[in-house]
């Protein structure tokens, strides 16, 4: 019975994480307190836990051009297919994006008002490393609005697909491909969805793949940093870690309760109504293995009808992931204020909007596979100019806030249902 219960918590992915980070920081314990850290034997650890770090964020790099391209292109010719659900699908997507883009903008709002990466300049160094000497500098970024509209139309799409300065572009690309697919004839269009969806299956099952490795990268990105900085790290991480759950609560609470007042709902029964579906969400850290759970307390609790629920719930939890975007921009702002604490340019008001675009359209093209915030983290620092490696500066909190975010992401699809019901409701 023993061995069960062990077999079957060893084999869930975040129980593994966990065991990864608490490992990592087991590491940087024994060596600061036997005085090894900075010896060469300390050195060589730390190295060759950089190495698996470096050799993860390698394989996860490559595989975030044709990952992103293919799941933004399939979620746009989607939602085009069925002209029935027009009127709903536009005020659904309308919804989701309007929604977004408040999550985004208390996110932003908060992580500059705190700035919890604003530490002292030994304690940045220590945390970075030798990524310390990759700070983004201004040039990385861009510095004007109109630039970052340009960059919206790369030129050359090939030269924008291997460069990750010119993602946004090419995602945009590749919303107007899954949008016109929907104009051809139907033996065309038939051919470009088994085309495009093929392509976008076998990508998300080398992804799976290669997070079945996230423990031992996760060991890898963070065992250096505790190395490095020791205890100096918890406290930079624990205010990211508030801050992030402070936005988190101020979109569910404040941004969706006035949504939801807005159309005559009252936010605390529709909470009550919601509360089941939260606690799996939670659990699970996934929308899509809550989704039975979610059009149950919809249809049946809330009382929304059919025809909108299958809709907007199904559709959300493939694209409406307020609390993703939230986390991606907070999480990349984070580790670029280290950078400018290191001594690198902070980022500009034109490159937060960059990210703002870019958290938005990733959190649409990337929700469907595991740990999307990755992937789309990953593509965002590399728009900004921040090595990837970095990433592992996060690490040690993402696991709880996986489960909180997802629980935002999961309410705001129920928020959508409810909003469009009532609007909905003087129509035929």
């Amino acid at each position: 019975m023993i061995k069960l219960i062990m077999r079957n918590f060893l084999s869930k992915l975040h129980w593994q994480v966990a065991i990864a980070l608490l490992l990592s920081i087991l590491t940087a314990v024994v060596l600061r307190s036997t005085g090894l850290a900075d010896s060469a034997f300390g050195n060589g650890v730390e190295s060759f836990c950089s190495f698996i770090g470096k050799l993860f964020m390698r394989m996860l790099s490559m595989i975030v051009v044709p990952l992103v391209v293919t799941s933004v292109v399939c979620g746009s010719m989607g939602l085009g297919a069925n002209g029935k659900f027009m009127r709903i699908g536009i005020k659904t997507l309308l919804f989701y994006a309007i929604t977004g883009l408040f999550a985004i903008i208390l996110s932003l709002l908060l992580i500059n008002v705190i700035a919890p990466g604003a530490v002292s300049p030994e304690v940045a160094q220590k945390i970075l490393g030798e990524a310390s000497k990759s700070a983004p500098t201004v040039e990385a970024k861009g510095s004007d609005v109109i630039g970052v509209i340009l960059r919206l139309f790369p030129p050359n799409i090939v030269e924008a697909a291997s460069d990750n300065t010119q993602l946004l572009g090419l995602i945009i690309f590749a919303v107007i491909i899954g949008v016109f697919i929907n104009t051809l004839p139907d033996q065309y269009k038939e051919f470009q969805h088994k085309f495009w969806t093929s392509f976008s299956k076998m990508f998300e099952k080398i992804t799976n793949v290669i997070m079945k490795l996230l423990p031992i990268g996760v060991y890898g990105l963070t065992a250096p940093v505790c190395i490095r900085a020791g205890t100096e790290v918890i406290t930079p991480v624990l205010m990211f870690f508030a801050t992030v759950v402070l936005a988190l609560l101020g979109h569910m609470i404040i941004t969706m309760s006035l949504v939801l007042k807005s159309v005559g709902v009252s936010p605390i029964k529709h909470l009550k109504h919601m509360f089941p579906s939260l606690l799996t969400a939670f659990s699970t850290s996934s929308s899509i293995a809550t989704l039975p759970v979610t059009l149950d307390c919809v249809e049946n609790s809330a009382k929304i009808p059919r025809s909108i629920s299958s809709f907007t719930i199904p559709l959300g939890a493939t694209v409406n992931m307020n609390g993703t975007a939230l986390y991606e921009c907070a999480a990349v702002v984070f580790i670029s204020q280290i950078y400018a604490s290191a001594g690198g340019a902070p980022l500009d008001i034109v490159m937060q909007i960059s990210i703002t675009i870019l958290a938005l359209l990733t959190s649409i093209g990337v929700a469907g596979i595991p740990s999307a915030s990755l992937v789309a983290i990953v593509l965002i620092m590399g728009v900004a100019g921040i090595p990837t490696e970095a990433i592992g500066i996060i690490w040690m909190t993402d696991r709880i806030l996986d489960m909180m975010r997802t629980c935002v992401n999961v309410y705001g699809d129920t928020c959508a249902a409810a909003w469009i019901s009532a609007t909905e409701k003087d129509k035929s």
